[in-house]
């Protein structure tokens, strides 16, 4: 009992200390560093300044990895965004997606 017990704690540790560097499927420092051209539209860290454009921090990744997809698919049409995503990989979405939804926004609903 005591090694299993061990074995658990180790492991949970391991969670915490990697749970700011990796969030569901995204790396959150890749998505960061992938974020500087998203500043430009959607602020440093995703908080926008200009209201036209939509606040991404705080954002579900999942809605954040859908919308690029549909955007590079043209299932979404916005002629930046869809020239935006065309140049991102599923991994770079991830990541971006990690990031933002990683910084504090304006979700209010607890995320699941």
């Amino acid at each position: 009992m005591t090694k299993q017990l061990f074995i658990s704690c180790l492991i949970a540790s391991g969670l915490i200390f990697t749970s700011n560097i990796v969030s569901a499927k995204g790396n959150i420092t890749a998505g960061k560093e992938k974020s500087a051209t998203c500043a430009a539209c959607h602020g440093v860290g995703g908080k926008s300044e200009i209201p036209f454009n939509p606040t991404l921090a705080g954002q579900y990744a999942d809605y954040i990895v859908r919308a690029l997809k549909d955007y590079k698919s043209g299932d979404r049409q916005n002629p930046i965004m869809s020239g935006m995503a065309a140049a991102l990989s599923d991994e770079d979405m991830e990541d971006l997606a990690a990031y933002f939804e990683a910084q504090e926004g304006l979700t209010v609903l607890p995320k699941p």
